[in-house]
Order: structure tokens, then sequence, then C-alpha cells
């Protein structure tokens, strides 16, 4: 069994779905493992090598042998690259995304097979493996910082990754002049968690909605009486909107949407302001001019804190990793069968 963990191409991605202490069992279990070198990971080349991963430069996966299952994380070049393998990524592909066809499109006019991250699931459906704590943590603290830079009259400015938890939710509360409201909707998930975790590191009490409070489908004016909205919950067909696309325009206190779960290519989105994610560089994108009304909705989020990510992360994943040849649980058949199901 050969796996291939592929280097990032995407800007400002430097977590890993692999650490070496993981590579180290695969390797014991009778694995090659292959590393692509990557300067900017948060873990050395030398952490993985030193372990007995084999080296390959970045990129190479387009020649590795059929029978290489790559691994990565975050989106392929879009080079038109034949994709023949098995890839374990977030894909992005299966909520009506444009860039999602494209990709879908590869992989079936070249046979390989897209075991997508976000659909590794057990026999009950819930997720194996995420980043949402991580996510939710970050994308609390950049809405808080947007609505600080509100505060001086100014944009936010471009973010970059952070040494730890604790020094990015301290720029959060040096950030704002005053405690704002939040409302967290999907407050008992994953990114829930780790936005009210946020939010009380910086003194902030949110306000957490889940199913029973959302059950109703709405509308939803309540949300335009807070601060900061912190949208926790997925894309999905059935999901209530609870943002409308003209509420910019209504009386509302509400001035920064933090969209963490970030699906707007998506038909489902629940927030209907914008149409587009924005980035480290340009972490807001204005909806409505006066008052403002910014949305934060950046799609790598747990890479502003790499380490603590990437150490999450793959330590969920590692045992089904470590049975990817048996998958005596079916979590990977069932992926297989959700890439058959929308390719």
């Amino acid at each position: 069994m050969l796996i291939w963990m592929r280097h990032e191409s995407r800007a400002n991605e430097a977590r890993a779905p692999l650490t070496p202490e993981g590579a180290l069992q695969m390797i014991a279990k009778g694995w090659r493992v292959v590393v692509e070198t990557a300067p900017h990971r948060c873990i050395p080349d030398s952490a993985y090598f030193d372990v007995g991963c084999e080296a390959a430069a970045a990129g190479s996966w387009v020649d590795a042998p059929n029978d290489a299952i790559i691994l990565g994380l975050k989106e392929l070049p879009e080079d038109g690259a034949p994709l023949r393998h098995r890839h374990i990524m977030f894909g992005h592909a299966y909520k009506g995304q444009a860039s999602g066809r494209m990709l879908l499109d590869r992989f079936k006019a070249n046979g390989g097979t897209l075991l997508d991250l976000e659909y590794l699931v057990d026999e009950t459906g819930l997720r194996i493996a995420a980043f949402g704590y991580w996510a939710g943590y970050a994308g609390a603290a950049l809405s808080v910082m947007a609505l600080g830079a509100q505060q001086r009259g100014e944009v936010m400015a471009s973010v970059d990754a952070f040494t730890s938890a604790t020094a990015l939710a301290e720029t959060a509360k040096a950030s704002v002049t005053n405690t704002p409201s939040a409302l967290i909707i999907g407050a008992l998930g994953r990114v829930g968690t780790g936005a009210s975790d946020l939010c009380r590191a910086v003194g902030i009490t949110p306000t957490g909605w889940d199913m029973v409070e959302t059950a109703h489908g709405g509308p939803f004016p309540e949300i335009l009486g807070f601060d900061i909205l912190l949208n926790c919950i997925l894309a999905h067909d059935g999901a209530p909107v609870f943002v409308q696309a003209d509420a910019g325009q209504m009386p509302r206190k509400l001035s920064v949407i933090g969209d963490i779960a970030c699906d707007p290519e998506s038909e489902f989105s629940p927030i209907k302001v914008y149409d587009r994610a924005t980035s480290w560089a340009v972490p807001t994108v204005r909806a409505h001019q006066d008052p403002p009304l910014d949305v934060m909705a950046i799609d790598n989020l747990p890479s502003l804190l790499p380490s603590e990510s990437t150490d999450d992360f793959a330590n969920q994943l590692l045992p089904h990793l470590l049975a990817l040849d048996t998958d005596s649980t079916g979590v990977w058949d069932r992926a297989a069968a959700t890439f058959k199901q929308h390719v």
C-alpha cells in the first residue's frame, strides 16, 4: 500500500492531514509513505524523513504509480491534470459549486476517485474527522476583529497565521473598544463549540442557537439585533435562510457576519448577502455600506492556527487511514459511494 502526501499548492495553507507520528505507525504496518517537500508546512519535511518517509518533489503526485492514494487537504491546481488516482481531500464538489462540477468531470474523464474528507462518516452518518473546532475558534476571532476595525472607521486589514490560540484570542480581545453581542447558530456542534470558546476567551457571553431554535425554518428577524452573527451550519438541502439578500437595507444592529461554514457558491447557503469567499489578504467583503455590514468568509480558517488544527485533525483521521486496506468500518466505502452518486 502506497500513500502519497502531496504539497498543498494553495497560498497560506500550512496544515497537514498526517503527522510524522502517524506516518511512523503506517510505516510500521507495512505501508510506503511518500511525502512531497513543502517549505511552508507547519511540520518540517525532515520530521517525516526522519521516521522513514520517502521524499518527493512538490507536485510530483501526478506521476505517482496508479495504485498510490494521494492524500491532501485543499483543492488541486486547476491545470487540467488527469485525476486517475484515489484522492483523499476536501473536494467542495457536492453542493452545486461550479468549480466542483469541473473537478468531478476531471475525475470522471480519467477514472480517478474522490474520497472527500467532508463525507467520511460512520454508520450513523456522523463525520469521523473535522477541523470544525479550530475553524469556529479562528472564525469567531476574525469576526470580532472585523467589528473592531469598523469601530475605528476602518476595513479589516490582512491576516496571517498566529503562533497560538492564546495569541489569537488576545489579539481579538484588544481589537474592540466595548464588548459586542454575538449569536452563534449551530452552537452545539464542533464549529459552534470553537466559536463559543473564543467568545468567552475575549469576554463575550454568546447566545447559542441550534436545531431547536431554528426548527421553524424562519424568518429570523432576531438575528438583526446582534452585533455579530457566527454561522456554523453547513449549507445543505433544506437549510433555512438566516440572512436574506436584502438584510443590509433593513433596520439592524447587525454589523458583522462570520460565515464560518462558508459555502457562498452553493444554492443552499443560509447567508444570502454575499456571493464569494474572502481571503487572508482581504478578510471581509462589505455587503452593505450605510451602516456597514461586513462578511468574513475565509474557507481555510483552521490554517490560521496550523499546529493546533493539524494535530487535532490528523489524530482523528489516523485510525481510518490505518484501516484503508481493510475498511473494517465502511468509512471509505461510504465515501466512494457518495462520489459515484455525484459524479
